[in-house]
């Protein structure tokens, strides 16, 4: 072999590499970055201004009709359950007053809502509103 065929084996083989990475750099790399992206940073779901603890407060300082048509009982009896519960040992969570709690409770089982809608209303999780559903 010459030294002129060798040349242009190397810069052929060097052209072939350069098309490679500019490859690897214009479609693997952003592909594999949304990818990351996608199951390492985590966007938040629950970003409503009215959390489950500021819903059920407006229901217990809100009209007295309210209460009754959205957790199907009076604010007096809802407010008689919480003690309830408290006598009985249920208390308040790190992150959930049982008010909150029970609101949960008697919301599924008056409007009869997936779990995942539960977690709308109340801005929390799938998993914090089904340990909660069955805890009362």
């Amino acid at each position: 072999m010459d030294r002129s065929h060798i040349r242009r084996a190397t810069q052929q083989t060097l052209h072939n590499l350069l098309q490679i990475t500019a490859f690897i750099v214009t479609t693997v790399l952003p592909a594999l970055i949304q990818l990351i992206r996608r199951h390492l940073v985590k966007e938040p779901y629950h970003t409503s201004i009215l959390t489950g603890q500021g819903w059920v407060n407006e229901l217990l300082d809100g009209h007295p009709n309210r209460i009754r048509t959205e957790l199907g009982v009076k604010k007096d009896v809802f407010l008689a359950l919480t003690s309830k519960l408290r006598e009985m040992g249920h208390a308040d969570s790190k992150y959930l007053l049982l008010e909150e709690q029970l609101a949960i409770f008697l919301y599924a089982s008056v409007t009869g809502l997936t779990v995942r809608h539960l977690g709308e209303r109340f801005q929390r999780s799938n998993e914090t509103i089904s340990k909660y559903n069955s805890l009362i």
